[in-house]
């Protein structure tokens, strides 16, 4: 019988816990472990539909990327995600930035789904020095616009925010979610483009000011894609448990 803490140990094994970065709180954050794991579900977020949809489908654990207890817990709040898995009596294994870092993890996942070649480390996570960004090359020249739709389009977004840099895009960086902290300069790097989840005011001035094509394509979008390649690998590792992704991991923001 798989338990919680077989499946822990396997994800250790390749995006280990101990490699999260120090703001993080990667790891079992819900459950002893010991619990026998007949169906899981893995989720971007743990929100209450998550946690309520587990329950209903007789799923025994949550993988997800972003942690379920991030800050300091005062009290368990009715309908909340915590207290509801402990009503339940559902896990939580939580994967974050020791997955973002890992080889075949959340930048590689973005990076296979934008098709790039030739991918290699762009910057370096220093406590860990594992990858922290990656970089690429395109199969096509684009224009700025021309990769921001490709972006677009790739990733399934409704719309993309992007600055226009100064030439034409034929290789490019990366950091999923939060990642605009680790675009480079182009003439430093030799990327024409960089792309994130989210970036900030003065960071698109910054890419803008520096001829960088910055390309914002959702925290939601640039990290999901890690979703279904971490449930085939899951599914390999242990083909007598079930892996689902939950129908209620969906991005949170709508466009008008």
């Amino acid at each position: 019988m798989t338990t919680v803490r077989d499946i822990y140990e396997y994800l250790d094994s390749f995006a280990p816990f101990s490699t999260a970065m120090s703001f993080d709180n990667a790891g079992l954050l819900a459950g002893s472990g010991q619990e026998p794991v007949q169906k899981a579900l893995l989720a971007l977020d743990i929100t209450p539909q998550v946690v309520r949809e587990a329950a209903a489908k007789g799923a025994q654990l949550v993988v997800s990327h972003h942690p379920v207890i991030f800050d300091p817990l005062r009290r368990l709040v009715p309908g909340s995600a915590p207290f509801l898995l402990a009503a339940h009596g559902v896990a939580a294994i939580c994967a974050h930035t020791n997955l973002d870092l890992a080889p075949g993890g959340v930048n590689t996942c973005l990076a296979e789904r934008l098709g790039l070649r030739n991918v290699r480390t762009l910057s370096v996570d220093g406590p860990s020095g594992l990858p922290e960004s990656l970089c690429g090359e395109l199969e096509q020249e684009l224009s700025p616009r021309e990769f921001a739709l490709f972006v677009r389009d790739a990733l399934g977004c409704q719309a993309v925010e992007y600055t226009e840099g100064s030439g034409k895009v034929r290789t490019a960086g990366l950091c999923s979610g939060a990642g605009a902290f680790c675009m480079p300069r182009p003439e430093d790097s030799g990327v024409q483009a960089f792309v994130t989840g989210e970036a900030k005011h003065h960071e698109l001035l910054a890419a803008a000011e520096s001829g960088l094509t910055l390309v914002a394509a959702g925290h939601f979008h640039t990290e999901a894609v890690v979703l279904e390649p971490l449930r085939l690998r899951l599914r390999g590792q242990f083909p007598q448990v079930e892996f689902q992704l939950a129908e209620g991991s969906q991005p949170p923001s709508r466009y008008v």
